[in-house]
């Protein structure tokens, strides 16, 4: 099986030091094959997470991990796959038991722990323009911790620690491939041969479509661990379509009265699967539904469609993880303190000369429903799923091309005295509320 192209490789992770390079292939490419890139310098002895200690948070009394909410332990002997979770705390004394009796611990959402993982995934947010999410594994020697079967998501696995044997199976059938839902576990007779056996050392990377059956196994005298990142859930052309088609039915019976008028009053007597002979009344009825279908395409608001799956992608997103160059220039930096028995430095400080930057990109986005223009954005956002309800603020009208401009004008930086609006007060102001917001940061500290 090839390995990813150099030139079409992106790096998506540098910090001090540590390298990780996802290749990332064009559309077509992304969702057709399970690819291996094996450890390219300077990638050999990934940095992610270097220990298993450091990786299982459990090992660290201050941090709540929770069996089931964090932290899952799972087997898979003799064709069967089992989960172990006791309720309650996960704390060292039990989870290392679990690990020596042979079970396989699987933490969930480690960027709520690790701001590495954070910062790694933040990225890939960007990268995709899709939810980056991840899990990390811990196997034992010699076993296997979960049975076949095939996710809803584009995995990449990142192998960090020791050694597993993989092996990835072609789709079953034309309704498997690319699969909307995640599958059951399959026994090993339901899934032929494999299309790919490799075994993953520190530092490689295995990429395989949503669809392709995997399975992944240690080997006798080595324990493993990785890290699983997954994309594009729930980011398929039906999916936008969910939001359309029912928003372009909404605009057709408001404005076309043929949507509006009846049904034969006989319809029921020759439509529905009870009604399977051939009728030629059947024939017309279908012709009259395509033509309402086709006529239908004319009323998609697909902007607005758009709109609403941005808005579900925000609300996915992790916080943008800043650099602390990034941290001193923006909100969180602010120099505001109590000092001398009141508030010091309190206030934003910007001027028409100051330079300003949109924090990261696509941390905001501007929505509107016809009658108020919304500001949708991320950086409010928890490092907990969903723990956070989607954060917006409403933009006047007449501000709106200045909050546009400040998007599109990212990466530059851009005074703030060429913000088009129509007062220098009303730049300013603008300015100061998405600094307050941590949408903008400034060039220089403020």
């Amino acid at each position: 099986m090839d390995s990813f192209p150099r030139q079409s490789s992106t790096c998506i992770l540098r910090e001090v030091g540590i390298y990780i390079y996802i290749y990332i292939y064009i559309e077509v490419t992304m969702t057709s094959i399970p690819s291996v890139s094996p450890s390219q310098p300077p990638c050999p002895r990934v940095g992610l997470l270097v220990t298993a200690a450091a990786v299982f948070i459990v090992c660290n009394s201050k941090d709540d991990v929770q069996y089931g909410v964090n932290l899952d332990v799972t087997s898979y002997t003799n064709g069967k796959r089992d989960t172990h979770n006791p309720p309650g705390r996960a704390l060292p004394f039990s989870v290392w038991d679990f690990y020596s009796s042979g079970c396989s611990l699987r933490m969930l959402n480690p960027q709520a722990f690790s701001s590495t993982v954070w910062n790694f995934l933040s990225i890939l947010q960007e990268q995709f323009g899709s939810m980056a999410g991840a899990n990390v594994y811990l196997t034992p020697p010699g076993t296997q911790g979960f049975a076949p079967h095939y996710d809803d998501i584009e995995a990449f696995v990142v192998q960090l620690e020791g050694k597993k044997h993989w092996r990835v199976y072609n789709p079953r059938s034309l309704e498997e491939v690319l699969p909307v839902t995640s599958s059951p576990n399959f026994s090993q007779s339901e899934i032929g041969s494999p299309v790919l056996e490799v075994v993953l050392e520190a530092g490689d990377l295995l990429y395989f479509p949503r669809g392709f059956i995997h399975q992944g196994d240690c080997l006798p005298n080595s324990h493993s661990l990785h890290v699983t990142v997954s994309s594009f859930q729930r980011n398929s052309w039906g999916d936008l379509l969910a939001k359309l088609v029912p928003a372009a039915l909404g605009v057709a019976m408001e404005e076309d009265v043929e949507y509006r008028q009846g049904l034969p009053l006989d319809y029921l007597t020759y439509m529905g699967v009870q009604n399977s002979d051939k009728d030629p009344r059947r024939e017309k009825f279908l012709s009259r539904m395509g033509g309402l279908m086709n006529k239908l395409a004319g009323y998609a608001p697909v902007d607005a469609a758009v709109d609403e799956k941005a808005k579900e992608f925000l609300h996915d997103c992790l916080p943008p993880a800043l650099t602390p160059e990034e941290q001193a220039s923006s909100v969180q930096g602010s120099s505001t303190r109590w000092g001398n028995g009141r508030p010091l430095n309190v206030g934003a400080n910007i001027n028409s000369q100051t330079r300003v930057q949109l924090i990261r990109a696509g941390c905001a986005r501007l929505c509107s429903d016809g009658e108020v223009i919304e500001l949708y954005y991320t950086t409010d956002n928890s490092r907990v799923y969903h723990k956070e309800e989607l954060k917006s603020f409403e933009i006047k009208t007449e501000c709106a091309d200045a909050v546009e401009f400040l998007i599109h004008a990212y990466p530059k930086f851009v005074s703030v005295r060429s913000i088009p609006c129509d007062s220098v007060a009303e730049r300013i102001a603008l300015a100061e509320l998405l600094f307050e917001k941590g949408i903008i940061r400034t060039a220089e500290p403020l």
